[in-house]
């Protein structure tokens, strides 16, 4: 008896779907799917960009020390709201620590979760991954919220939004590289 392609093509599906069913693998197969996106880097636009004017933010880091966002007034920052159950966060996570290993000393990383400082930390920890994380004392800047994740900010020293992007992206691209350059140029 021979099976036909459709036959195949139709397992294949069902199999995936019933992947997708089970908790287990559910959120591998999503951070793997989300995985393609980050092959491109955000969107960078040269046109209007929002001042933020709001620097009004206290922030806990993952040693317990509060964190005044006012004393990033002036400098480039990169604000990234995630979380460690979203699947398109973790896909761009590694792009993200690579970027922050190269310019960590250079550019204000803030990556933002709203979960307990103790279980971010591990889950950093268990994935090897260097970002300094944070959670929100205070309300943020109505101009960095965002009601999906991750969703990520970079601002120049002129408090101008250069980046607004929603979703997973590359952010260890060419473009990401040469607007940080150009923001710490200016």
């Amino acid at each position: 008896m021979k099976i036909k392609k459709s036959h195949i093509y139709n397992f294949i599906f069902v199999v995936f779907i019933v992947l997708l069913i089970v908790p287990q693998t559910r959120k591998s197969i999503q951070v793997t799917l989300h995985k393609v996106k980050t092959f491109f880097g955000p969107s960078i636009e040269d046109g209007n960009k929002e001042k933020l004017g709001e620097y009004n933010w206290v922030l806990l880091n993952e040693n317990g020390k509060e964190f005044n966002f006012k004393s990033s007034e002036n400098k480039v920052v990169l604000v990234n709201l995630w979380a460690t159950w979203c699947p398109p966060c973790i896909a761009e996570l590694p792009s993200m620590d690579k970027l922050y290993k190269d310019y960590g000393d250079k550019v204000t990383f803030l990556f933002i979760s709203n979960e307990k400082l103790d279980r971010v930390s591990s889950f950093l920890k268990r994935k090897e991954f260097d970002i300094p994380s944070y959670k929100p004392l205070t309300a943020g800047p109505k101009k960095l919220s965002s009601r999906t994740i991750p969703a990520t900010f970079i601002i120049g020293k002129d408090g101008k939004i250069h980046v607004n992007e929603r979703g997973a992206a590359n952010w260890n691209s060419n473009s990401v590289r040469e607007l940080l350059d150009r923001l710490l140029a200016e």
